[in-house]
C-alpha cells in the first residue's frame, strides 16, 4: 500500500512539473506580411486609382463647362452656373457614397482575413501541441518579453502563405 501511494505521489509530482508549451505571434507582422493581405491591398489600391481617375476626368469636364459659362452673358451665366453647381453637387454625393461603399467592402474583407488568421493560429496551436499562443502588436504589446525561440511569427507567416491560393 505504501508503495502504491509512493508511486502515485511520484506520478503526481511529475505531471504537475510538466512544462507548458507556450509561443507568441506578432499579430501586426502576420496580418501585414502575408500574401493574401498584400494582394488585398493591391486590389483596393487599383480600385482607388481607377476611382481617382474617374473623378479627375469629371473635374476636367466641369472646368471646361465653367469656362464656357464665363463667356456667356450675365443673365445666362446665373442659370447655367446654378445648373452646373447642382450637377456637381449630385456627382459629389454619388462619389462619397461610392467611396463609403468601397471602404466598407475593404473593411469586411480585412475583418474576414483577421478571422481567418485567428482560426489558422488556433489550429496551428492544436496541431503543434501548444498550450498557449499569445498575440502581441507593437503599439500595445501583451508580450513584454519572450525568448526568440518562442516567437513563431515567421513560421505562421510561411504556413499561411503556403496555404494561400489566389
Amino acid at each position: 500500500m505504501k508503495k502504491i501511494l509512493g508511486l502515485a505521489f511520484v506520478a503526481l509530482v511529475f505531471t504537475s512539473c510538466q512544462k507548458q508549451k507556450i509561443a507568441y505571434v506578432d499579430n501586426g507582422l502576420v496580418i501585414n506580411e502575408i500574401k493574401e493581405k498584400v494582394d488585398l491591398e493591391e486590389k483596393y489600391n487599383q480600385k482607388d486609382e481607377a476611382f481617382k481617375r474617374k473623378v479627375d476626368s469629371f473635374r476636367q469636364v466641369f472646368q471646361v463647362e465653367y469656362q464656357k459659362v464665363a463667356t456667356l452673358s450675365k443673365s445666362k451665366q446665373e442659370s447655367e452656373l446654378q445648373a452646373l453647381n447642382q450637377k456637381a453637387q449630385s456627382l459629389q454625393q454619388t462619389w462619397q457614397a461610392e467611396q463609403q461603399k468601397f471602404q466598407s467592402e475593404y473593411q469586411v474583407e480585412i475583418d474576414s482575413l483577421i478571422s481567418k488568421v485567428k482560426g489558422f493560429v488556433k489550429n496551428y496551436g492544436k496541431t503543434n501541441n501548444y498550450d498557449y499562443i499569445l498575440g502581441t502588436v507593437e503599439n500595445s504589446p501583451s508580450v513584454m518579453y519572450g525568448k526568440e525561440e518562442n516567437d513563431i511569427t515567421k513560421k505562421v507567416i510561411e504556413d499561411l502563405n503556403a496555404a494561400y491560393k489566389k
